[in-house]
């Protein structure tokens, strides 16, 4: 079974095309700039990498122009599109209507419009997505697959914000959490590395990126997660804020004019990394920074690595200890510096880092990076969220055989 996978952004559609058989990636890629200047699509098949200057307009010419990639007699990987058996989608926000991947039907496309107001930013370019592959390819099955389905297991006092209990009831207004399929995959992967059930695996999930997220999970459940009602809320990220305290936003719009809209947008696109260092919302460009003497971008990084240490150690507390601390995504899996950094001054709760085993670690590899006398392992696990979104997909387009 081949299935595409689908990530719809704002100006971005990436996809990922996976031989189920094998659990293989058989082709891959990026329409960027999607309606704006000068897009273009990336392409990776059969060890091969390609750049197609002729991008995208629109989400639905994304498609089209994907699709003729993938059966193209130059660069395709299956002769048609009868090659692909069904679509899964990343949808940021299931709200509380969805707790796990669902088949796309057009009631489920009516709800997840009712949750744009949830997730403004992404919603929108999520359903756009869906909707330009039901239209290029209307006989498949498409599937949902929700960010924030994995953290639906949190218990009331984890996910309740302390507001006026009506105004939960009436809005939604909790945390959700995202990065869900990332966790998810982590959580599994973990189990099988510590040679136990996952109903028996209690690790911490360090997804640090250029978004960045933690997560509690407790015999294979997650009990609590740093994001919120969207990912603003958490840690210090590439161009987020994270946590601040909500008083910020009165104060930016009395003192700099801004409205309530223009705030948000502030604390999602200025702020974090780059906001701190003025120089790069890039840890790379924030560690060339800090050789060359720049105290901003030594206070970014410090930040970044202090907000991620203070919640592994709340989060120690939540699940009264972990048997691993994994550390994923772009900043976890390839940063020593800053896997460090997070795990400094740490020994007293457990978590005592090799400094050579992390500082000479492997790329794209699972790695124990703990020293011998750790209470917690510590690893380095890739993570794989298409992964997670395919066998999600395969698992409900089998179920449709049934």
């Amino acid at each position: 079974m081949k299935i595409l996978v689908i990530n719809a952004g704002s100006s971005s559609l990436k996809y990922q095309l996976l031989d189920m058989e094998t659990e293989k990636v058989v082709a891959k890629g990026n329409c960027e700039r999607v309606g704006l200047t000068e897009p273009f699509i990336t392409y990776k098949a059969n060890g091969q990498s390609y750049k197609f200057d002729n991008g995208a307009k629109d989400h639905k010419d994304a498609v089209e122009k994907v699709l003729n990639i993938l059966t193209s007699k130059e660069y395709g990987v299956i002769a048609n599109l009868e090659e692909i058996q069904a679509v899964g989608h990343r949808v940021l926000h299931g709200g509380e209507i969805y707790k796990e991947s669902v088949l796309i039907t057009d009631e489920v496309l009516a709800n997840l419009e009712s949750l744009v107001p949830l997730g403004p930013l992404h919603m929108p370019a999520n359903i756009s997505g869906v909707k330009a592959c039901q239209l290029a390819m209307p006989k498949l099955p498409h599937v949902a697959i929700f960010d924030t389905a994995f953290h639906a297991s949190m218990p009331e006092k984890a996910f309740m914000y302390g507001i006026k209990y009506e105004d939960y009831q009436q809005y939604n207004i909790r945390k959700y959490g995202f990065h869900g399929s990332s966790h998810r995959y982590i959580t599994l992967e973990a189990a099988k590395i510590l040679g136990k059930p996952v109903e028996e695996t209690t690790i911490i999930s360090a997804h640090i990126g250029s978004g960045s997220s933690i997560a509690a999970v407790k015999n294979g459940k997650s009990v609590d997660t740093t994001m919120g009602l969207t990912p603003l809320q958490g840690l210090v990220m590439g161009t987020r804020s994270g946590d601040v305290d909500p008083t910020v936003v009165q104060y930016l719009c009395e003192n700099k004019g801004y409205t309530v809209a223009e705030v948000i947008n502030y604390l999602n696109k200025q702020c974090g990394l780059l906001g701190i260092s003025g120089v790069d919302s890039d840890i790379r460009g924030v560690e060339a920074g800090i050789a060359e003497g720049n105290k901003r971008c030594q206070l970014a990084f410090d930040m970044v690595a202090y907000s991620a240490r203070k919640h592994i150690g709340s989060y120690l507390a939540v699940l009264n200890g972990a048997d691993a601390l994994i550390f994923t995504a772009g900043l976890g899996e390839n940063d020593p510096e800053m896997r460090e950094a997070i795990c400094e001054n740490m020994e007293n709760l457990g978590i005592v880092l090799d400094k050579e085993k992390n500082k000479n670690f492997k790329r794209g590899e699972v790695q124990l990076i703990s020293a011998e006398n750790s209470k917690i392992k510590v690893y380095i696990v890739p993570t794989d969220e298409e992964l997670m979104m395919a066998r999600d997909t395969k698992a409900i387009v089998e179920n449709l055989k049934k």
